[in-house]
């Protein structure tokens, strides 16, 4: 009600929000991430990343404590960013290469925002601290990476299968498949970002004139529309916008949040757990980032 109430009262707002948020996923979301996307599924689907793990469990299990398995989704979400880690995690949860416990720490561990989104346009085009990035990477990746390891040296891993002969093929109906699965995940991402683009319309009329609480409802709402309105305050001092930018950041947002329990449906994977990991890392980094700027 109250979307088709704010439609109607401000539909230029309404229009240029949705328009907004459709051109963001349109020129950097879908070219980035839709090719990863279909090949991670055709890697899953055709056995082919069984093998790679079987191969490298050796050295796998020892970097990751007896769970050679989390390597994927970790390295994948690391370096390609949300919501990549927890569409990787489910589908191998799906496919019984996981515990349910797993899922849930690798989620929480590995759905972060992407390296390059971080040192483009957060410190880059939106507060100009490029000589920042690793520096910033540190601040926003060590939190969750140490937190999830942490939890999941406490698990208990999978039984070792036995050496089999590989099961391993690929076809077009995988190939389709592959297609297909990343399309479906890609327009979901796409109405949600769509969506939050006007729930952050709606906080900013309803923040008015409060600088703070429109910096802070727009940075828990949606991150990117976030940064950049913290990022060109001028009644807020550098030391002040970093750690919140980076609080934000590491949390993801609520679009960020309803994203990922979208790639996770059905999978068992559980978003309370997510929700307070996540929460927890965030102030980590935000407390980090405070005390080094």
């Amino acid at each position: 009600m109250l979307f088709i109430l704010f439609i109607l009262i401000y539909p230029a707002d309404c229009v240029a929000a949705a328009a907004n948020g459709l051109v963001l996923w349109y020129e950097n979301i879908l070219p980035a991430l839709l090719p990863f996307t279909i090949f991670s599924n055709i890697l899953i689907q055709s056995g082919y990343l069984n093998d790679i793990i079987r191969v490298c469990s050796p050295f796998l299990g020892r970097l990751f404590f007896h769970h050679p398995q989390a390597a994927y989704p970790i390295v994948a979400g690391f370096l390609f960013g949300f919501p990549i880690g927890s569409k990787t995690t489910a589908d191998l949860l799906r496919q019984g290469q996981l515990t349910v416990r797993e899922a849930d720490i690798l989620c929480a561990m590995c759905n972060n925002i992407s390296p390059v989104f971080v040192s483009s346009y957060l410190l880059s085009a939106s507060l100009g601290l490029s000589g920042w990035t690793w520096m910033t990477y540190a601040v926003l990746y060590l939190p969750p990476l140490f937190g999830g390891l942490f939890l999941l040296r406490r698990q208990k891993a999978l039984p070792a299968k036995k050496n089999t002969a590989s099961r391993s093929n690929l076809n077009f109906q995988i190939i389709d498949a592959g297609i297909m699965n990343g399309f479906e995940t890609l327009l979901k991402l796409g109405g949600y970002i769509m969506l939050f683009s006007l729930m952050t319309q709606m906080c900013m009329r309803a923040a008015g004139t409060n600088e703070l609480a429109l910096m802070c409802l727009t940075g828990m709402t949606e991150i990117t529309n976030g940064i950049h309105i913290i990022a060109q305050s001028t009644s807020c001092a550098m030391a002040l916008k970093y750690p919140m930018i980076i609080g934000f950041t590491a949390f993801g947002g609520l679009s960020g949040f309803a994203q990922t329990a979208s790639m996770v449906k059905g999978s068992g994977i559980s978003m309370r757990f997510y929700l307070v990991f996540r929460l927890v890392t965030a102030s980590a980094s935000a407390l980090l980032a405070a005390c080094i700027f």
